[in-house]
């Protein structure tokens, strides 16, 4: 692309003397603030913005930001499908699917974006202002971004209120304490949309239906497609874009019954004689794997572990204790995590590879288990990231499913 429209690009390094005539810099993501060559900008007082403020500079779309710890891809695919289904002209981006920039460079004009953005998209925005900007809920992670500062990483993250009006609004998680705590911090003249499983005048569940407090309206969902608490809180952030922009109750709950989650966030995989295997790859911190842990009732073989982010796993000793028949590490250091569960989990196995893992977590396991892969991990030290952490672990499950014979997996345990 960049090619056909004439414009000179490098790849692979970056020709210092070149940079430093640019007038203004877009970053990508995931260049850190501390490295070199933004250092050597900074010095030079060239400015340096983020893709996502680069993109929403050409466009008059109406755009829908979404943020947060845990939940932020769910939600921005679940937004997407509810504005889909009311009808409306829109499209999804950002870090889900193709960059903004990408969106609009291709011809991909829409009336409405909902946009994921993540913490390390927002580090460099000037202007950015969504009409709708939703936080999710804020619990440690990417912290070895953020000089292991759970303060600076939260301020990334409310930056995604900064450029707010009274004209726009702001949906937030009211069950995440550690955002609750910092709402004074970082104030915004938008419209407040909390969202809750028992705080009044938001957005809360109770008794198998949504529940819009500040109209009193209320939205059965007796067929809601998501697994887990979490999910619930996803669903209420999503249905509270939806009754905002207007689309109408029906389609609303009709499109929470036809959903189908993104690949990797307790996807359920295959029964292997009587063994359900879960791929929960995207959980990539401890907050999520809580969850996950959290969504089953039977007896767990969890498979953990990978790159750790300054994790603290002492959150997860009770649900481990009481829910966790065995664990299976898969990483190449988990000293960290043997040290943490060695006194209360009576198993503990490591190994190098999915393939290993699933065979492993098998062996464990007995008819009625779920074995359930929820790292709390980056990725990065055996896997390219956690889609091909996932993939690999499906590809094993399938692998064991054809040499045990199994042909008929039951997903519904």
């Amino acid at each position: 692309m960049l090619e056909t429209a004439g414009i000179d690009y490098e790849e692979g390094q970056h020709t210092q003397e070149l940079i430093l005539n640019a007038a203004k810099v877009v970053k990508s993501p995931g260049i850190p603030e501390k490295a070199p060559i933004i250092t050597t900008l900074r010095n030079a007082g060239i400015s340096i913005i983020s893709e996502i403020e680069f993109a929403a500079r050409y466009t008059q779309a109406k755009l829908i930001a979404i943020t947060g710890s845990n939940g932020k891809t769910t939600t921005t695919a679940l937004t997407y499908h509810l504005l889909k289904a009311g009808g409306f002209n829109v499209g999804v981006a950002g870090n889900i699917g193709n960059s903004f920039a990408m969106e609009l460079a291709s011809g991909n004009h829409f009336d409405y974006y909902v946009l994921e953005v993540s913490s390390f998209q927002l580090d460099d925005i000037v202007d950015f202002q969504p009409h709708i900007a939703v936080i999710t809920n804020i619990t440690p992670d990417h912290l070895d971004r953020y000089d292991y500062s759970l303060d600076k990483y939260a301020a990334a993250k409310f930056n995604i209120v900064r450029n707010l009006t009274p004209a726009d609004y702001f949906i937030y998680g009211a069950d995440s304490p550690e955002l609750v705590q910092r709402l004074n911090r970082y104030p915004n003249k938008a419209t407040p949309y909390p969202f809750s499983l028992h705080v009044d005048n938001a957005v809360i569940w109770s008794d198998g239906q949504l529940i819009y407090l500040p109209n009193q309206s209320t939205l059965p969902v007796a067929a809601l497609s998501l697994k887990g608490k979490h999910n619930l809180y996803n669903a209420m952030a999503a249905v509270a874009v939806a009754q905002i922009l207007g689309v109408p109750q029906p389609n609303i709950s009709r499109a929470l019954s036809s959903f189908i989650p993104p690949e990797h966030r307790l996807e359920p995989v295959a029964s292997i004689n009587g063994v359900l295997f879960i791929n929960d790859s995207k959980a990539t911190n401890t907050d999520a794997a809580w969850y996950a842990l959290d969504a089953f009732t039977q007896p767990i073989i969890w498979i953990v572990g990978g790159v750790d982010k300054g994790n603290d796993y002492t959150p997860l000793l009770p649900l481990v204790q009481s829910r966790v028949k065995a664990i299976v590490c898969l990483g190449k250091d988990n000293e960290k995590i043997i040290q943490t569960f060695a006194p209360i989990a009576p198993t503990i196995v490591q190994t190098q590879s999915a393939e290993q893992a699933v065979t492993a977590a098998f062996n464990l396991a007995a008819s009625g288990n779920v074995v359930l892969l929820s790292p709390a991990c980056a990725s990065f030290d055996l896997f390219n990231n956690y889609q091909d952490r996932g993939q690999q672990f499906k590809q094993a499950v399938h692998h064991l499913m054809q040499i045990t014979n199994t042909h008929q997996p039951n997903l519904t345990q």
